[in-house]
């Protein structure tokens, strides 16, 4: 989305010598060139670049093969990934735009790391929630949720070291007897540094790491479960972000809060064991129908809108009236689309962090 976009965009422009012009001109211009579109809902169907394709072809072969040689059942493949939430307390504390306060992307320490786990057979792992402080540990937490807190936050490894420890280990202890097991996750320097990958090998799990710029079409969590759980959240925070901000910012009560839509959510997700499975074949991880690597765009729609029924998350943005659906899906195709959503009909305000001078044209 737009929001992540122009946050890349800018944090990669600051690292530029010289800096560089960003508008909406150069927006369109850079999706364009890209093959890029809003209508985000088929990530698995976009286009990659020769180079990018070659190598996440060679990613699924990899990962289909080691399956089928070790024998690894559904139970033991395992899809892993982050979710940082970040709390802007100046945001909250202003007169309007509260509910911007929370976002999935943000410059600095994250408030919250949200560490999710998927299987292959459906199921979903315990969440790890790594929190910034120390805080009263709640009366009573699900099963589905374990949260560790310290001042001053946990550093990387630390967090994957916590989640080998405390999700993948009890899980394989669950099932006593399976030796090895898979984890599907991205490139990251937070997975490829040497302490985590030893940590994970003697957790009894093989990293297979997705080639970077692959992530949107081989990770079965971005199928299309991280993307409603965020939606779910903020959806919640949005709800609540007025009456929260008049009652004052107290950062225990805001973690508990967290944690019951938390709890709200993986209580869901657990009942989605089909959608969570077809995510697998979808993201070509696992083989089978609809894991050949194919054009698997529109089951993934199918997915999305199944899992945010589900999550009663209602219409996302991408099928608002700022984004109707046919205009979306073909607005990598038409460029006088894609033009006319990025110009005729967006508002300043959409795009994060910017004020509408800056977007005008905006010299980094």
């Amino acid at each position: 989305n737009e929001e992540t976009l122009f946050q890349k965009a800018t944090k990669i422009g600051r690292a530029l010598e010289g800096g560089f012009k960003i508008s909406y001109e150069w927006a369109v211009r850079f999706m364009l060139r890209h093959h890029l579109s809003p209508h985000t809902r088929r990530g698995v169907a976009q286009p990659l670049p020769a180079e990018i394709q070659g190598r996440a072809g060679a990613f699924i072969e990899f990962v289909q093969r080691q399956i089928r040689t070790r024998q690894l059942p559904p139970a033991m493949i395992a899809a892993v990934d982050e979710i940082s939430l970040f709390l802007d307390a100046e945001v909250l504390g202003s007169d309007d735009r509260k509910e911007n306060a929370l976002q999935t992307v943000g410059n600095g320490e994250p408030w919250c790391e949200l560490v999710l786990t998927a299987l292959a057979d459906g199921g979903v792992l315990p969440a790890l929630v790594v929190s910034r402080g120390q805080h009263p540990a709640p009366a009573a937490l699900p099963a589905s949720i374990l949260l560790e807190c310290k001042e001053g936050g946990f550093g990387d490894d630390e967090i994957m070291e916590l989640w080998a420890a405390l999700v993948w280990r009890k899980h394989t202890e669950r099932r006593a007897g399976a030796a090895k097991g898979m984890l599907v996750l991205d490139c990251h320097r937070t997975h490829l540094s040497e302490e985590v990958l030893a940590v994970l090998s003697a957790a009894g799990a093989l990293p297979a790491v997705i080639p970077a710029g692959c992530s949107s079409r081989i990770q079965p969590l971005d199928v299309c479960l991280k993307r409603s759980l965020k939606n779910f959240l903020q959806k919640k925070w949005k709800e609540r972000a007025k009456a929260l901000a008049d009652s004052g910012l107290d950062p225990a009560a805001l973690l508990r809060l967290l944690l019951a839509w938390l709890a709200e959510a993986l209580e869901i997700l657990g009942n989605c064991r089909d959608l969570i499975r077809r995510s697998f074949l979808v993201a070509s991880v696992l083989p089978g129908p609809g894991g050949d690597g194919g054009d698997n765009g529109d089951e993934q729609e199918e997915l999305i809108a199944a899992m945010e029924e589900r999550l009663k998350i209602g219409k996302s943005r991408e099928s608002s009236p700022e984004f109707p659906e046919d205009e979306a899906g073909d607005a990598a195709a038409d460029p006088e689309i894609l033009q006319r959503l990025f110009e005729g009909e967006s508002e300043a305000e959409s795009f994060y962090g910017f004020e509408e001078a800056d977007l005008e044209l905006m010299e980094i």
